[in-house]
């Protein structure tokens, strides 16, 4: 039994990655990033060049801006949002390398960050390989924090996302 649920899992794994399908300028997409945040990443598309980008997750150093005197190597909790406009055409070559950039915000809780808000700009590049349903993407986003005390900062990630048709 467990030898044919571990060769049909293999056989959707393969079905997944052979499809004749380029679904990363479109539709929505979940995976994860690793970094500043570390957690979920997702993108859902509303036209062919502009997105919204969504992350959750833990933020494990931080951009040290510090609050009320000192930073808390605590973990915690981040959730940003941000609108990205992506140029496709940027770099020239056979595969597809956007380089995207936006705005945003963030916000974070804990770790010395109690209810912080902040302004996000993007920068980033992607690659959408051939053939599959998935980007992998390179970010670096300065953060300037509103709330409760002014500061800048900085996240960046590296992330991977399967989209959905």
């Amino acid at each position: 039994m467990k030898n044919y649920l571990l060769s049909i899992m293999v056989l959707g794994f393969l079905i997944i990655l052979t499809k004749p399908i380029a679904a990363q300028d479109h539709g929505f997409g979940m995976g994860l990033i690793l970094g500043e945040p570390t957690g979920l990443s997702a993108k859902l598309w509303t036209s062919k060049i502009n997105a919204f980008d969504f992350g959750l997750g833990v933020g494990l150093g931080g951009d040290r801006i510090k609050y009320k005197g000192y930073y808390k190597d605590g973990g915690r909790i981040h959730f940003h949002m941000d609108y990205l406009w992506h140029s496709f055409n940027a770099i020239s070559s056979t595969e597809r390398f956007p380089l995207y950039y936006g705005i945003g915000g963030r916000f974070n809780t804990r770790g010395g960050y109690e209810d912080s808000f902040g302004i996000r700009g993007v920068f980033g590049i992607a690659w959408f390989p051939h053939n599959t349903p998935i980007d992998v993407f390179f970010e670096l986003v300065p953060v300037f924090q509103v709330t409760p005390l002014t500061g800048l900062g900085i996240d960046a990630g590296l992330g991977i996302r399967y989209f959905f048709e």
